[in-house]
C-alpha cells in the first residue's frame, strides 16, 4: 500500500528520501582523488564522504538520498516495500541536481550517493539515475564524488553508461544464501544481483588494462610485503553447494522482461537510451574508478558467519569488489520470517564481522582459516584475531625478534604498520616490550602471545580458558558500549533526565541570574 502525493515541496521530498536511504551502509568513497579545474564545479578526494573520517582526521561528508521511495517490489525487510503505508515521494533528475549543487555551494555536501527504490520498473529507475548524473557532470559540470546504486534486473546498457559517470556503483546482495533471498525478497533474483556485479568487474577490468594496470583492483598495501605465509592459498575457497549456488548465477534477465521495462520507460515519457550503443570516446573514460562494493544483512536470516564470510572472500576473489558491508539488521516490519519487532540490532556481530572481513583483505587470512563448519561463528566477546589464536595456541608464543612478517601479523595486537615497523627497527637493536608499546604495539593483548629475547611479559600459562578469561575481562566494557550505542539529544534549559519534580519558579530565576 502506498499514500501518495503529488503536492511534495522539493524540502519535504528531501526529509522524506534523505531518511529512507539511512539504512544503507555501502557508501564509503575511498579510492578517488580529482582535483578541481577551471570551468567545474567541485572535486574528489580518496580520503572518504558520506561523514567518514579523513586520515588527517577530516569529517566529509555527501549528500545520501534515494531517488524514490515508491517502490514495486515488496522485500519484507524494508521499511520502503510496497506492502507499507508510507508517503512516497519521487525526485525528478532536475531536482537532485538543483540539490546537490546548491548544498555544495553552501558547503554542506562534496558529493552525492543515490539510491533508489524501483520505481515502476528496474529499467525506468536506472534511466531516471543515468539522466541524473548526466546532468550533473555534463550541464552543472559537476566534479564531485558520485556513488550509485545499480538496480537489480536494469539493462547492461544503462549499467554501462552509469559507470562511464559515477566513482563508485554498488549493487546489494543483501542475503548470503539464495534461500534466504527466495524468502525475505522474492522480487530479486541472483541472476538480477550478480549479472551486473559481473558486468561492472569487467568493465572496471578492461579500463584499467587500457591504462597499463593491473585488470584486478588494488588490494592492500600491507599485502605487498606478505611473500609466505601459513595460510591456506588456494584461489578459491571449497564452500557448501548451497552457498555456491549463491555466486553461480549470471547474465541479466530474459528478453521478454527486458522489452517490457523498454515499454514502461516509454509510457512514462523517457527518452530510451538503453539501445545506444556506447560510444568510442566513452571507452576511453575511467569506468567506476573507484569499485563496486555490496551490502550484506546481519541477523534478518539464520545465516552463520561461517557462510556470511565465505561468501564474502568469494565475491572478493570472483568479483574482485572493494568492498563488503555489513548492516545490523533493524527490525522494522512484522512478518512470520522475520526476527521479532523487539529484537536489538546484532551490533557487536556486526563489528566482529567487519573485522574478520578487515584480516581477508589486509592480513592474508583465508575463511577456512578462521571458522569451519564445526566452529561456524565467532565468538563475540573477543575479536576474531583473538578467537583464531586462541584455538591454535601451539604457534604462540612468538618471538618478536626474529619473527617473520607473516608471523607477526597473525599475533592479536599486532597490525600491519607495527608488524612493518618490528621488522624495520630491530635491523639495528634488540625490541623490548617498551618499544612495542612505542611502535604502536596493542600490548594488553599482544602480551600473551609474544616474547622479547625468549621472555614473556609476566610469567603466565599459555592456557586456552585463562587467557580467554582475560581478554574478554579487558574487553567487556567496549563490548558493552558497541551494543549499547550511546543516542545524544539536544538538552534543554530544563532537561529534568526523569526527575519527578518540575521547576518551580525560583529554579528558573536561580537559572536565569546563573545561581544554578
Amino acid at each position: 500500500m502506498e499514500i501518495v502525493s503529488r503536492t511534495l515541496s522539493l524540502q519535504e521530498k528531501l526529509n522524506i528520501l534523505a531518511d529512507a536511504a539511512k539504512y544503507d551502509a555501502a557508501c564509503t568513497s575511498s579510492g578517488v582523488d580529482r582535483r578541481g579545474k577551471k570551468g567545474s564545479l567541485g572535486n574528489s578526494c580518496a580520503a572518504g564522504i558520506c561523514h567518514s573520517f579523513a586520515a588527517d582526521g577530516r569529517c566529509i561528508s555527501l549528500l545520501k538520498i534515494l531517488l524514490s521511495n515508491d517502490c514495486v517490489y515488496d522485500c519484507k525487510y524494508c521499511l520502503n516495500r510496497a506492502s507499507n503505508d508510507r508517503i512516497r515521494a519521487t525526485f525528478t533528475p532536475e531536482e537532485i541536481c538543483q540539490l546537490v549543487v546548491e548544498f555544495y555551494r553552501r558547503n554542506y555536501i562534496e558529493g552525492l550517493f543515490l539510491s533508489s527504490g524501483v520505481y515502476k520498473s528496474p529499467n525506468i529507475t536506472m534511466e531516471m539515475i543515468f539522466q541524473t548524473i548526466s546532468l550533473l557532470r555534463t550541464q552543472h559540470r559537476f566534479n564531485g564524488y558520485i556513488h550509485v546504486k545499480a538496480i537489480p534486473g536494469a539493462s547492461p546498457e544503462l549499467i554501462e553508461k552509469v559507470g562511464y559517470l559515477a566513482d563508485r556503483m554498488s549493487i546489494n546482495l543483501e542475503l548470503p544464501t539464495k534461500q534466504g533471498l527466495q524468502t525475505l525478497a522474492p522480487h530479486k533474483t541472483h541472476r538480477s544481483i550478480l549479472g551486473p556485479m559481473r558486468q561492472i568487474q569487467n568493465g572496471i577490468s578492461e579500463y584499467r588494462l587500457t591504462q597499463g594496470k593491473e585488470a584486478l583492483m588494488e588490494r592492500s598495501q600491507g599485502n605487498r610485503y606478505l611473500k609466505d605465509t601459513i595460510f591456506d592459498t588456494r584461489s578459491s575457497l571449497e564452500i557448501s553447494g548451497a552457498d555456491e549456488s549463491l555466486l553461480a548465477a549470471s547474465g541479466t534477465d530474459d528478453a521478454a522482461s527486458l522489452s517490457a521495462d523498454r515499454t514502461l520507460s516509454r509510457q512514462a515519457g523517457f527518452s530510451a537510451p538503453a539501445g545506444r550503443s556506447v560510444s568510442r570516446h566513452e571507452r576511453h573514460q575511467p569506468f567506476v574508478p573507484a569499485g563496486q562494493s555490496t551490502q550484506i544483512i546481519i541477523g534478518a536470516t539464520k545465516e552463520t558467519d561461517f557462510q556470511l564470510l565465505s561468501t564474502s572472500q568469494l565475491l572478493y576473489q570472483q568479483y574482485d569488489l572493494k568492498r563488503v558491508f555489513y548492516s545490523a539488521y533493524v527490525p522494522l516490519n512484522e512478518d512470520p520470517s522475520l526476527p521479532n519487532p523487539d529484537t536489538a540490532p546484532p551490533l557487536l556481530r556486526e563489528h566482529r564481522l567487519y573485522q574478520a572481513d578487515w584480516l581477508l583483505r589486509y592480513y592474508g587470512f583465508h575463511v577456512k582459516d578462521l571458522l569451519d563448519e564445526q566452529h561456524p561463528s565467532f565468538n563475540v566477546l573477543l575479536d576474531p584475531k583473538c578467537d583464531w589464536a586462541l584455538r591454535h595456541l601451539e604457534l604462540f608464543p612468538v618471538e618478536v625478534n626474529s619473527a617473520s612478517y607473516a608471523d607477526l601479523l597473525k599475533v592479536p595486537g599486532i597490525g600491519t604498520k607495527s608488524a612493518m615497523r618490528i621488522v624495520n627497527s630491530r635491523n639495528s637493536s634488540r625490541l623490548s616490550f617498551e618499544h612495542l608499546k612505542r611502535i604502536g604495539v596493542v600490548i594488553k593483548r599482544a602480551k600473551y602471545f609474544i616474547t622479547c629475547s625468549g621472555k614473556m611479559m609476566y610469567s603466565m600459562k599459555i592456557e586456552e580458558n585463562f587467557i580467554t578469561r582475560q581478554l574478554t575481562g579487558e574487553d567487556s566494557q567496549k563490548n558493552w558500549e558497541i551494543e549499547h550505542p550511546v543516542t545524544y539529544h539536544q538538552m534543554s534549559l530544563f532537561d529534568d533526565f526523569h526527575f519527578d519534580r518540575q521547576p518551580d519558579f525560583g529554579d528558573i530565576q536561580m537559572s536565569l541570574t546563573g545561581q544554578m
